[in-house]
């Protein structure tokens, strides 16, 4: 939850992309660690399929029984929930052990990744992981779904007359972002949580990590840098010198260990560089790009209201993108790929979809005026890549908040991003 103060009314569960990952992965009778950021829906997403449940953040008697002997925590009846089991890192072998004996299935969520501890088996075999993020537009039901994701790496045309979406209904989307329990609120109503929510991340979550005690006023610095270069593949170098405060800019050193926490909160997802094979004397790029889990987060780190974001469309290109590869992230996971980047000294494409047999790439882009400069882009990029080794892409497209999608001539797809699902 964001927060038990503030929380939106109690609403009946929104179905997930993850909820057939989830019920795939338990008909093996396995454990599933349920990964994600705190508030992204991990708990109730469990209690859907679980018959019974512990709650260690919440449940004080639970912990205390844990400590004696973990392996309390595993009676109930199948599916066993034990939610936040990071608070417990010894229930990990536990689980392993019931697993080993056929006596799963489990479920387990964590919204941060505890410390390596070399006594923890990696559990390879019993363990299936499944990253949880911020609700989607199509689980919102903001988007249609009508241009599957699944379908594109397939090969199948577009065609959809989407529903109108505008500029501002962009900027309003981004600014809320996909928390559920925020669904239904005002648009100032959840950027003042959001804010909250990343100083609860910055005083308190933070240190929760590892035990390092670390400077609010710093972290918040190192947010808000990651905020103003967020979509882009900013250098730690940057991202000190970019967060100075009163006493100066904070040193890489510093910078890098607060993104290190910040990612094991999963705050923060970087987006790999893709690194095929090339055909020509074009030179890869290996940087990440830095996104937040939710660009909403973005927004409220540096207080941008949507009143404020009309007057800075190049930022807002930026959180678009963003938003786009957070929905894409979710769609390829399902379909067993992932999202990432590309860029060499000629040019860059923002999204590649590869699930390890095919592969796709995308241009987000704000307005229709783009979508030529968009395709011709990702008709050179391909003269690059080396086909024969890599295969030739599933999809091209360019995705934008437009009315229509279809098929150019040139094979590449228009996707309106209220039509972009699974």
């Amino acid at each position: 939850m964001l927060s038990s103060q503030v929380m939106a009314p109690k609403q009946s569960y929104m179905a997930r992309v993850v909820d057939a990952e989830l019920g795939e992965v338990l008909r093996g009778q396995m454990a599933v660690l349920i990964e994600g950021a705190k508030g992204v829906g991990k708990t109730e997403t469990a209690r859907q399929q679980a018959r019974s449940s512990a709650f260690l953040d919440v449940d004080q008697q639970a912990r205390a029984a844990a400590s004696i002997d973990p392996s309390l925590l595993l009676a109930g009846d199948r599916p066993r929930l034990i939610d936040e089991w990071q608070e417990m890192p010894a229930i990990w072998n536990h689980v392993r052990r019931a697993v080993d004996a056929h006596e799963g299935p489990f479920i387990l969520t964590g919204s941060a990744v505890p410390v390596d501890d070399a006594t923890r088996h990696t559990g390879a075999g019993r363990f299936s992981r499944l990253r949880m993020r911020p609700m989607t537009l199509f689980e919102l039901g903001k988007s249609s779904g009508a241009v599957s994701l699944g379908s594109l790496l397939d090969g199948e045309p577009t065609s959809t007359n989407a529903t109108e979406i505008t500029i501002s209904d962009v900027v309003e989307i981004t600014c809320a972002g996909g928390w559920p329990a925020l669904v239904g609120s005002s648009v100032a109503h959840a950027q003042r949580i959001l804010h909250s929510y990343l100083d609860s991340v910055a005083r308190t979550d933070i240190r929760r990590v590892d035990g390092v005690s670390r400077d609010p006023m710093k972290v918040w610095a190192v947010l808000r840098s990651l905020a103003r270069n967020i979509g882009t593949e900013v250098s730690m170098a940057t991202i000190a010198r970019d967060a100075r405060g009163a006493d100066g800019p904070v040193d890489e050193d510093t910078a890098r260990a607060h993104l290190a926490a910040l990612e094991r909160l999963m705050v923060v997802e970087n987006q790999p560089a893709w690194a095929p094979r090339l055909r020509s004397r074009a030179r890869l790029r290996s940087a990440p790009k830095r996104h937040f889990c939710d660009p909403s987060l973005a927004a409220a780190a540096v207080r941008a209201t949507p009143a404020r974001l009309m007057r800075d469309l190049n930022f807002v290109g930026f959180l678009f993108e963003s938003l786009v590869v957070r929905d894409l992230r979710v769609y390829a996971q399902h379909a067993g790929g992932s999202v990432l980047h590309y860029r060499d000294n000629i040019g860059e494409v923002d999204a590649i979809v590869d699930d390890g047999t095919r592969w796709g790439a995308l241009e987000v882009k704000l307005g229709a005026t783009h979508i030529e400069e968009a395709a011709a882009n990702l008709t050179r990029f391909v003269e690059r890549i080396d086909t024969e080794q890599h295969g030739e892409p599933a999809f091209l497209g360019v995705v934008l908040p437009t009315r229509y999608g279809y098929t150019r001539r040139d094979g590449v797809h228009v996707i309106p991003v209220q039509s972009l699902g699974p």
